[in-house]
C-alpha cells in the first residue's frame, strides 16, 4: 500500500470511529421500548410489500403475526408465503375487491365492519406481537368506518402491540397519532407504460 492509500486508509478509519461514536451516543440516549402504531401510505408502490416485509421480519424473531385485508379479495403470494408458517400467522382476506369492482357501497361497508371486528380481535390476542391492517386506509378514506372511532382504538391499544396500516391517502388524524409514517413516493411505474400487472410482482 503506498503512503497515499494508507493516509486515506488512517483518514477514514478515524472518521468512523467518529461516526461510531456519534451513533453509540445516539443509540445510548434512546430508553422508551413500546408496540408502535406505524402507517404505510403515499401513491407509489409498495405499501402493503413493506408491510408484509415487516411481517416476515417479526416471524423471524418468533413473534405471532395477524393479517386482516380490507379492501383486497383476491388470494396473494403474501398469504401463501407467510401461512406457510402455520398457526404462526393469523390471516384474514375480509375484503370483496375494490369499490370499482364491487360497485355496491352498502356491500363494501358492511365488508370494511366485518373487518374492522375481525381487527379489533387480533388486537386483543395477548399471543399476537404484530398486526397488518392491509388497505385500513381505503376504508377510511371513503368514509367506511368511523375515522374517531379506530383512532382512538388504535391509540389504546395493548402494550407491547405494533400495528402497520397501509394504503393511500392516510388521514390526517391517523399520521398524527403514528409513531412512523412511511410515505411512498411514485417516481415511476410500469403500469403507466402498458404493462399489466403480474402474480409475483402485484400480488
Amino acid at each position: 500500500m503506498s503512503p497515499t492509500d494508507t493516509d486515506e486508509a488512517e483518514r477514514h478509519r478515524a472518521k468512523m470511529v467518529k461516526r461510531k461514536q456519534v451513533q453509540d451516543a445516539e443509540e445510548a440516549s434512546k430508553s422508551i421500548e413500546k408496540g408502535l402504531l406505524m402507517v404505510n401510505t403515499g401513491p407509489g408502490k409498495g405499501k402493503s410489500t413493506a408491510a408484509f416485509g415487516l411481517a416476515l421480519r417479526a416471524l423471524g424473531h418468533g413473534w405471532r403475526v395477524g393479517v386482516v385485508q380490507f379492501i383486497k379479495g383476491r388470494a396473494t403470494g403474501e398469504q401463501a408465503a407467510l401461512e406457510s408458517f402455520g398457526d404462526r400467522v393469523v390471516w384474514h382476506t375480509a375484503g370483496e375487491g375494490f369499490t370499482w369492482e364491487t360497485q355496491d357501497k352498502a356491500r363494501d361497508i358492511a365488508a370494511c365492519q366485518r373487518a374492522w371486528g375481525i381487527a379489533l380481535g387480533l388486537m386483543d390476542d395477548p399471543a399476537i406481537r404484530l398486526v397488518v391492517l392491509d388497505e385500513l386506509n381505503i376504508a377510511l378514506r371513503y368514509d367506511y368506518l368511523p375515522l374517531d372511532e379506530v383512532v382512538a382504538r388504535l391509540t389504546a391499544r395493548r402494550d407491547g402491540l405494533h400495528v402497520i396500516v397501509t394504503g393511500r391517502n392516510a388521514k390526517p388524524a391517523l399520521i398524527e397519532a403514528a409513531d412512523l409514517v412511511t410515505e411512498m413516493g411514485a417516481v415511476k411505474h410500469h403500469f403507466a407504460a402498458g404493462v399489466k400487472t403480474q402474480a409475483g410482482i402485484e400480488f
